[in-house]
């Protein structure tokens, strides 16, 4: 008799023992660091199709998930302390909305999966060996489309059938966004729409000013901005605005803070992408077997505002293209 009494009293013992550490186990859940640009405003992230792709796949912010938020505010000198932050975190996994931020977390860590929203061509940048075979610790989506700008080109001679000369606002670094073609990728379609592109340096956002005096200086009758993270999005739409030159831009935030036209990759369907990869490595997977993606969905967002403001009307036929129509 005592010695079942003694059996279950261990039996009891080690159970008690057992639950604790599980429930914590749970309980902590997985730490995700996000890389982001601009700081959303207030209540926006509860919107954002990244995190809304998150929680379909089950990951709940509070419950089995902590996502570290990181900004760098259009200041990429910032971006290496905040991935060493980050990685101080003991982070699981690296979320970065562009291949530039991606790639600073790459030279900081061989070892935490990075998973990128958003980048220009990656193989050419170095974070991945091939699409097919990343072969690393980064993964993600990309755009490698020189059709993109040619398409970018078209629509802004279809709008302003006048428009010659094309002030071109683009990173000189372009290891961090996208590779040495650039020139071509706008040179090429840009003869055939006998279009002549004047390319303009944007180290930083210190150098917008500058560049939109050499643009008019050239006397440029339209703007075309590349991807490129440290053009700020605000800055330059009101200097386009002031400068009354119609302008096309490559990212959504550029037509949201007033920009006249947008075409370029679905950032929403980026995002939800993405959220699918996260789910698949924060389950196991690894970066290094999750090909690369390129986008699916394009759009194009035309901002009427914008239009009223610099006194230039758009043709019907481009209306109708248009996935929205911001008024």
């Amino acid at each position: 008799m005592k010695k079942k009494i003694i059996h279950f009293a261990l039996g009891t013992m080690l159970l008690v023992g057992l639950f604790p550490v599980e429930a914590q186990q749970a309980k902590k859940g997985f730490r995700i660091g996000y890389l982001g640009n601009v700081r959303p405003a207030a209540g926006s992230t509860l919107k954002d199709p990244f995190f809304l792709g998150l929680r379909e796949h089950g990951w709940i912010e509070g419950q089995n998930i902590v996502i570290e938020r990181r900004y760098w505010e259009n200041r990429i000198d910032r971006l290496p302390a905040l991935v060493d932050e980050l990685i101080r975190l003991n982070v699981d996994l690296i979320v970065t909305s562009t291949g530039g931020a991606a790639l600073f977390a790459k030279k900081a860590t061989t070892i935490i999966p990075i998973v990128m929203i958003h980048s220009a061509d990656a193989v050419a940048q170095g974070l991945v060996a091939s699409l097919a075979r990343p072969g690393g610790n980064v993964t993600g989506m990309t755009a490698i489309l020189p059709d993109v700008v040619a398409k970018q080109l078209k629509l802004l001679k279809e709008a302003f059938p006048k428009v010659s000369r094309v002030a071109v606002l683009t990173c000189p670094r372009r290891g961090l966004e996208g590779g040495s073609g650039q020139w071509l990728e706008v040179q090429a379609p840009a003869q055939v729409l006998k279009m002549y592109p004047q390319f303009l340096d944007v180290r930083g956002p210190e150098d917008i000013v500058g560049a939109f005096q050499e643009a008019i200086r050239k006397r440029a009758d339209a703007l075309l901005v590349l991807g490129c993270p440290f053009i700020p999005s605000s800055e330059t739409v009101d200097l386009a605005t002031k400068s009354r030159l119609p302008a096309m831009y490559g990212h959504r935030r550029f037509v949201q803070a007033g920009g006249l036209i947008m075409y370029g990759a679905s950032e929403a369907d980026l995002s939800r992408q993405a959220a699918v990869y996260v789910d698949k490595i924060l389950r196991g997977a690894k970066p290094a077997d999750l090909p690369v993606q390129q986008p699916l969905k394009f759009e194009l967002v035309i901002n009427l505002k914008s239009a009223k403001q610099i006194g230039v009307t758009i043709p019907p036929e481009v209306l109708m293209w248009a996935d929205e129509v911001i008024e």
